[in-house]
């Protein structure tokens, strides 16, 4: 396959590749009516959390159905404000956090992030991740007790009013306790610490005082109600979330609706409900069986998403204490932060509740290079610079090796030219010839496709980091840049904010994304244009089309695309003059005349012009010698005839004789279309 076709090929199968990975990927889940209308949805609803109870054929006694808490109640059309002064409550401060825990249900549900704000504006609200149940949005996590089938003996639920000890804030040096008597002989003594970013510690003791064995099933979860903003990318998971049985789940809003709850069995993991940047999940004691349930419900428009554990059963003898621990997550998912709490508390997989997609082995390694040189620049887009000439150092024995053969494949280009016009229309002789050449001057035509190919992973491992991980979150660049996991928010159509006009999204075509266009189009200039018209077309259009594209990629990753095409341009321009191949960048612009081939100086042109008529008189000359062979033959038939023309009764010979005679002549004519041939392609004659 020549250059040209090469060029071709690979042109529509990245262009192919990129359009069906825009629209597997990038293409929201649901239609833009239905995820406006989700995001408007404001439907006030209560606590409508299902307190989960133990089933199972053939097992210990379990706990009825009837002994489960009902919901709260219906909706109330409360405000969040009044939710919150529905219940008492106990302050939380921390470092990264605030809000309250209410003691209806020893409930984390009011919970805001210090350190993150709704948008890149410094004055615009902080974000909000808990809420209580009966306002708008409720989103909180519980722990509590249920009972033996039949025992209704009053355990802490959502519903229980819980006591505190003094009347202190949590902080990460002040814990609180809580405490609830049931009032029929069972104490329940519930501590909770917290650190200064977003882990919960809960120890709960149990002390029965009564005269009679006590067994209890401890259980946990975290309830949403109304569906979230989401985004709906196939890149990025939103939903429910958890690691059982040692295997990841996730289950997506929508699906929680449609299918039937999904129950796993399982000693260790965790489990809760994830969003883009935030998370807040429930941690059981590790070690002892749990049964745990992921589901969702949309009754008379009510939605609610839980995910919830219900561990064995505890037994409590008369006059004894049993205690247990747990944790619960509710936070930002910052990656150092959350491998550290996965390390410190033996957290199998936590780390997984970043989605860091199916190029794990890449997107992990490049966000930590990015995280180191941020920490010594102080910038993640310069961050992003220094890591593309790192990639480009790392991919340079491959790149150098293509563009090598790239440029002797350009030097190559005048015999190509020359097989081409020997061969004409024959097809076959004409590849054998060019493989032949190939092998010869040891060049490699697919050589140029394996840079491209490995840049492939590279590109989507970094559009994850930037689109996933929170530390890319409004970080800024210079100049117009604030949000390198944003857009670009410029746009061409109203001269980058000279024009007070805001067009509408797929007319935002940024300054960056146009840089990255001019990068790209300079790129292809830098090698001679395809002498197919239709080609030429092909590759005139590409970067028009990946510049409308990327317009609405994050900015961080059309600055590194951008980046590393002019690193390319650079190495590939380097290596070229070192081939002694001439740059026809300039010849491409038309900022200048097109040169005359190297091989096509005076005394090249003669030497090809001498060699050309010596071969033509050789050709002639064996012609020739052909010929005056045909005209004996012909003469030595004619005498043949004149013998045996005497027999005119005997036709048989007559038409015996041309066939003697036409082999002869078509052996002759063979032989020198053969010598002909021979002279042509430079050949001695024989």
């Amino acid at each position: 396959m020549d250059e040209n076709n090469r060029n071709f090929i690979l042109a529509i199968v990245l262009s192919m590749t990129v359009l069906f990975a825009w629209q597997f990927f990038f293409v929201p889940t649901k239609p833009p009516e239905e995820q406006q209308a989700a995001q408007t949805e404001q439907t006030q609803t209560a606590g409508e959390a299902t307190t989960p109870t133990p089933s199972g054929a053939g097992q210990a006694p379990r706990p009825g159905a009837g002994t489960a808490p009902q919901p709260e109640g219906s909706p109330t059309g409360m405000s969040r404000k009044e939710a919150l002064a529905a219940s008492p409550r106990i302050a939380i401060d921390t470092p990264s956090v605030r809000g309250s825990i209410s003691l209806k249900g020893a409930r984390i549900d009011d919970l805001t992030l210090k350190d993150y704000r709704v948008t890149v504006d410094p004055d615009s609200p902080q974000v909000i991740l808990l809420s209580p149940a009966g306002g708008p949005h409720a989103y909180y996590a519980e722990r509590g007790y249920v009972g033996d089938s039949g025992n209704k003996m009053p355990l802490p639920t959502g519903d229980t009013l819980w006591t505190a000890e003094g009347d202190g804030k949590l902080t990460p040096d002040t814990p609180i306790t809580l405490t609830y008597d049931n009032g029929e002989g069972l104490t329940f003594t519930r501590t909770i610490s917290v650190d200064d970013k977003y882990m919960f510690t809960i120890d709960d003791k149990v002390a029965n005082t009564g005269t009679e064995k006590a067994t209890i099933y401890p259980y946990g979860l975290v309830s949403r109600h109304e569906l979230p903003d989401v985004q709906g990318f196939y890149i990025l998971h939103e939903g429910l979330i958890g690691v059982v049985d040692d295997g990841l789940e996730e289950i997506s809003y929508s699906s929680a609706l449609e299918d039937p709850a999904a129950t796993f069995k399982s000693k260790n993991g965790w489990l809760g409900i994830t969003d883009k940047y935030w998370a807040t999940t429930v941690i059981p004691a590790q070690g002892i069986p749990f049964d745990a349930t992921f589901k969702g419900s949309d009754k008379g428009g009510r939605k609610h998403f839980q995910t919830d554990y219900l561990m064995q059963a505890m037994d409590v003898p008369p006059g004894a204490t049993v205690s247990l621990s747990g944790q619960v997550f509710a936070g930002a998912k910052e990656v150092n932060v959350v491998d550290g709490y996965a390390a410190t508390y033996d957290i199998p997989k936590f780390d997984l509740l970043i989605d860091w997609g199916w190029f794990y082995f890449l997107t992990r390694p490049l966000f930590y290079a990015l995280d180191y040189f941020y920490k010594l620049v102080g910038n993640f887009g310069v961050s992003i610079l220094i890591v593309t000439v790192l990639i480009k150092l790392v991919l340079f024995p491959l790149a150098n090796k293509s563009y090598v053969s790239m440029s002797r494949m350009k030097k190559l280009a005048p015999e190509m030219q020359k097989i081409k016009e020997r061969y004409g229309d024959d097809r076959m002789r004409q590849q054998q010839a060019m493989m032949d050449l190939y092998k010869k001057e040891k060049v490699n035509p697919a050589s140029g496709c394996l840079p491209i190919l490995v840049q492939i992973p590279v590109f989507f491992a970094l559009y994850k980091v930037l689109f996933v991980t929170i530390e890319m979150r409004h970080a800024p660049f210079f100049g117009w840049i604030k949000d390198l996991s944003a857009p670009d928010p410029t746009t061409v159509f109203n001269l980058f904010g000279l024009i007070p006009w805001d067009p509408p999204m797929f007319l935002m075509v940024g300054a960056w994304p146009i840089i990255m266009g001019i990068t790209m189009w300079f790129q292809m200039k830098l090698n001679p244009a395809p002498p197919d018209p239709i080609q030429q077309k092909i590759f005139g259009w590409m970067p028009i089309v990946f510049t409308y594209m990327l317009a609405s990629f994050p900015s961080g990753l059309v600055i590194y695309w951008a980046w590393n095409n002019f690193l390319s341009i650079l190495q590939q321009s380097v290596i070229m003059w070192r081939q002694g191949v001439d740059i026809p960048l300039l010849e491409n612009l038309g900022l200048k005349p097109k040169a005359d081939p190297v091989d096509d100086t005076d005394d090249a042109k003669s030497a090809r012009e001498a060699a050309e008529e010596k071969r033509s008189a050789k050709a002639s000359r064996r012609a020739e010698r052909a010929a005056k062979q045909i005209e004996a033959d012909e003469e030595a038939g004619d005498a043949e005839d004149a013998v045996n023309g005497a027999d005119a009764a005997a036709p048989a010979p007559k038409k015996a004789a041309p066939k003697k005679r036409a082999p002869r002549k078509r052996a002759a004519k063979k032989s020198a279309s053969k010598a002909a041939d021979q002279e042509a392609d430079g050949e001695s004659p024989a």
